[in-house]
């Protein structure tokens, strides 16, 4: 039997999260009850601009064009209001140094309703309805800050 490396673990892990990626967001317009993980990716896109990864940058915003594009949602508001809230917001939330799990689980929070409060500016603006506030969303909030937590 041949002998698993770490990097066949981490070519694995690649093509997993790759498919996730490409796959994911079709399902989700299939099955409305998926959650849409927007608060986890847009904190991955804000650790890619913190720490320099530019895998994480990567893969959130192919994720989030994906999505946006799946969903018929405006393109790239996510995107934008992720960097909206990383130059306005995450700069205060430092002060949370030592408890990285509050960190992650308020920006989350935020960044869901920067993003939910741009997509209605956006009806409002344009006259359109995008989305409809219900409880699929508040799941996919809870989803989105347990996920966070887990990483």
């Amino acid at each position: 039997m041949e002998r698993i490396t770490r990097t066949d673990h981490r070519t694995l892990f690649m093509i997993l999260i790759y498919l996730f990626i490409f796959f994911y967001p079709m399902l989700i317009s299939i099955y409305v009850f998926l959650p849409l993980f927007i608060g986890a990716m847009s904190y991955a896109l804000i650790q890619g601009l913190e720490q320099r990864k530019t895998t994480y940058l990567l893969v959130s915003i192919i994720y989030f064009i994906n999505l946006e594009v799946n969903l018929s949602l405006p393109l790239f508001l996510t995107i934008i209001s992720s960097f909206l809230f990383y130059v306005t917001v995450y700069a205060s939330l430092r002060h949370f140094r030592s408890c990285k799990v509050c960190k992650a689980l308020i920006s989350v929070l935020i960044l869901d309703i920067f993003y939910l409060g741009a997509l209605f500016f956006f009806d409002f603006v344009f006259q359109t309805n995008s989305i409809v506030l219900d409880s699929i969303l508040l799941y996919s909030l809870v989803v989105d800050m347990l996920i966070v937590v887990l990483l």
